[in-house]
This record gives C-alpha cells, sequence and structure tokens, in this order.
C-alpha cells in the first residue's frame, strides 16, 4: 500500500503543485501527462516531464509565457514536494522493517 502511494504522489504532486499556481485545466492535465512520459526517460524526465508539460498545456489552452511559467514552476515544486513525501514513506517502510523482522543474533 505504501508503494502505491509513492507512485501517487509522482503523478499528483506535478498536479496539485500546477493548479496551486494558478494553471487551468490545460496546465494540470499537462503536468500529468507530462509525468507519465517523463517515466520513460529516468530521473531527468520525472522532474523536466510535468514542468514541460504543465507549459504545454497552459500554451495550448491560450495562456501567456508568464503564466505558463508560473503553472511549470509549480509543477517542479509540487514534483519536489513528493520527493519528499516519498523519502517519508520509504524511511517508514524501513523503519517497519526493522521493528517487524527479528534479530538475527
Amino acid at each position: 500500500m505504501l508503494t502505491l502511494a509513492t507512485y501517487a504522489l509522482d503523478f499528483l504532486g506535478g498536479y496539485f503543485g500546477a493548479k496551486y499556481f494558478g494553471a487551468t485545466k490545460w496546465g494540470t492535465v499537462g503536468a500529468i501527462i507530462g509525468a507519465l512520459a517523463g517515466l520513460f526517460f529516468g530521473i531527468l524526465g520525472l522532474f523536466v516531464g510535468p514542468v514541460i508539460g504543465a507549459v504545454a498545456g497552459e500554451f495550448i489552452g491560450g495562456k501567456r509565457m508568464i503564466d505558463a511559467g508560473r503553472a511549470g514552476w509549480g509543477s517542479l515544486l509540487g514534483n519536489l514536494a513528493g520527493m519528499v513525501g516519498k523519502l517519508l514513506i520509504a524511511l517508514a517502510m524501513i523503519a517497519v522493517f526493522l521493528i517487524s523482522v527479528p534479530s538475527p543474533f
């Protein structure tokens, strides 16, 4: 369940970050599509994909460069917050493992 939560943080972090910084429906959908596409390009794709998707979505929606850049910035910050959340979940998983597995000594 915690692993599924980390995948949800990947997609929803960019979405909510872009939404918080004023992205329209086009920008938020673009951030999600960018996150999906970014999965195929490794760690760099996880950062850049949602940003490009949010900016492209805002351009498709007819927004100016400033508004599109703001949505991209929000998507990047949302992804960073999602990664911090994933780190906390990973630490919780390690703690549960260490508590539940008996010591070999």
